[in-house]
């Protein structure tokens, strides 16, 4: 059987942050590369001109999905109300890029901060958990305005100490209680946290509306230990016809590397790995 998918690749395979410069220099490779779809990382709405990138988008052929990077300024489980607005705002900038291109969904691990991976006691991780859920939901109202939705996305243990599991991401939507919420599920994280990452697929259904892969050590996809027998089949048993985007980093810049542990190159050459990784998805999925 095969989906009905489309191929994506994230701008952090190549450069981070992502600006208005990207755009010549990442969407016609990419283009060229035979993907259908750019991930567009958002580290800085500032240094991104929303119009520059829609006419790359039309000019090279592509759909965009847009990822928002969650920092420990962005972080929705802080005590500081300060840092809540701070991540509104940065919201409220991706909901208007989003708009202008086109898409129907942010995504990203929008609860909390991205590294706040804590032993806490249990009355501690409650609080941030109704704080994720509280403040969640007004950025749910706030997408929805916006003919939005929120893919929320688990992180593995060492990411995050709040929502590692597709278990996890479907309890916080239902705690949510909003119909903007919804779920991104990425293979890198559910290799370490699932023990059976077709039924966590199955699990989460029809809420499912993006999906990112690479291999087990964050590498091509094809060149290590990862089932993808079973991601195909957990796929396939929902009618999956959303995005399937490759995502792995580039070590250039420091600060990513750090927040992602990423010290070294995964392959010989980005291209490679974005062409090689394709290549193997649309023979696995499309086939």
């Amino acid at each position: 059987m095969s989906l009905q998918v489309k191929f994506g690749v994230s701008t952090w395979l190549w450069t981070s942050p992502f600006t208005t410069a990207s755009i010549s220099t990442l969407f016609p490779k990419i283009a060229e590369l035979g993907f259908d779809v750019v991930e567009i990382a958002v580290e800085d709405p500032m240094l991104i001109d929303s119009n520059a990138v829609a006419a790359g988008l039309k000019e090279y052929g592509l759909q965009a999905v847009v990822c928002g990077a969650f920092g420990p300024s962005r972080d929705l489980t802080n005590d500081d109300p300060a840092v809540h607005e701070n991540c509104f705002a940065y919201l409220r900038s991706c909901f208007d890029l989003c708009n202008t291109l086109g898409t129907s969904f942010l995504a990203g691990p929008m609860y909390s901060a991205v590294g706040k991976a804590r032993m806490v006691p249990p009355e501690q991780r409650k609080r941030e958990w109704d704080l994720a859920v509280k403040n969640l939901r007004i950025a749910c109202e706030m997408a929805a305005a916006r003919d939005l939705q929120l893919a929320l996305e688990p992180l593995n243990r060492f990411e995050s100490d709040l929502v590692n599991t597709s278990a996890d991401v479907l309890r916080l939507i239902n705690d949510i209680s909003h119909p903007a919420a919804k779920v991104i599920l990425d293979g890198f994280h559910m290799n370490i946290e699932e023990p059976d990452v077709e039924q966590a697929i199955i699990n989460a259904g029809d809420k499912l509306i993006h999906f990112q892969v690479s291999e087990n050590y964050r590498g091509t996809p094809g060149t290590g230990q990862t089932r993808w027998d079973a991601y195909k089949r957990g796929l396939e048993a929902i009618n999956y016809n959303g995005v399937v985007s490759i995502e792995s980093f580039t070590p250039d810049n420091k600060e990513l590397a750090g927040a992602v542990c990423f010290w070294h190159p995964m392959a010989e050459s980005q291209d490679g790995f974005a062409s090689e990784g394709l290549k193997f998805l649309r023979n696995l999925l499309a086939s």
